[in-house]
């Protein structure tokens, strides 16, 4: 039964895809293969994430999407983008674009919020996309495989700021920092603009926990306004070459951190002047 229900979900999925995203997924399931890896990630949840997305990617919010060819074609690397907008559909475009845009195929390997997998049916659905738990242990053997890693230092705190502080990163864990100067991977300082716009908050219960959320949203609009995503990537950063010292110093991962902020904001900063309008 559920190898039918698998089936029929896989031919659904593809219904949903033009020419083009029908021949990406057959070139990331080239890459990916059809096995369940140890996340429960596969090639049909990258085609789904596709089908699921291209609606949204492609109509809604009209990504625009410059600089891909900064993300290494091979070998591990660490994406870090800010986070806003009440709901992950930030997060949800960046992993679409990479899995569209990317030559030869990258699965992004997208860390989710603690309480995310506990999520009924979502996180098992983010989980087959690519989507991982930020534990150490997790990101770690990612990074020890040579995967994409995509992080959002500014967390829960990003995507439930306040409007009037729309575009202005907030507190920057320096985890990936870390994880860069160890492994010696380069970090892609990237920029997503348009997401503040898309839901703003008008109130948030702090009290309310349910499966681990660490707030309840009171959005302005019930769905998603049709804004426009500009998607930046920048230069690759070697974070171990500008702090040549101990990777485990915390003084070194604070200033590593803080460079990726700076470049990301600068990111974000540059798309805010070139974007003609919220909606165009």
């Amino acid at each position: 039964m559920s190898d039918r229900k698998s089936s029929l979900g896989r031919r659904l999925a593809r219904a949903v895809l033009s020419r083009a995203l029908r021949e990406r997924a057959d070139e990331i399931a080239a890459h990916q293969g059809d096995e369940y890896d140890c996340f429960g990630a596969n090639a049909a949840g990258s085609e789904l994430a596709l089908a699921v997305t291209r609606p949204l990617y492609e109509r809604w919010f009209r990504v625009d999407s410059r600089g891909i060819e900064n993300i290494p074609n091979e070998g591990a690397a660490i994406v870090a983008a800010n986070h806003s907008g009440t709901l992950p559909f930030d997060a949800f475009m960046l992993h679409a674009d990479i899995l569209r845009r990317t030559s030869p195929p990258r699965i992004p390997r997208s860390v989710m919020d603690r309480f995310v997998p506990a999520l009924p049916f979502f996180g098992t659905w983010v989980a087959r996309g690519g989507g991982i738990s930020g534990s150490r242990r997790n990101v770690e053997h990612v990074l020890s495989s040579g995967e994409l890693l995509v992080v959002f230092p500014e967390g829960t705190v990003g995507i439930g700021k306040p409007f009037r502080e729309r575009y202005e990163l907030q507190r920057w864990r320096g985890g990936h920092a870390e994880l860069a100067l160890s492994y010696r991977v380069p970090v892609v300082p990237t920029a997503i603009v348009g997401a503040e716009e898309q839901m703003p908050i008008v109130a948030r219960f702090d009290s309310f926990h349910l499966f681990g959320a660490p707030y309840l949203p009171v959005p302005a609009t019930p769905f998603p306004l049709p804004v426009r995503y500009h998607l930046r990537y920048g230069a690759p950063i070697r974070l171990n070459e500008e702090f040549p010292g101990d990777p485990r110093d915390p003084r070194t991962i604070e200033a590593a951190a803080a460079m990726v902020k700076a470049r990301v904001q600068e990111l974000v900063d540059r798309a805010l002047e070139e974007r003609p309008g919220v909606f165009v």
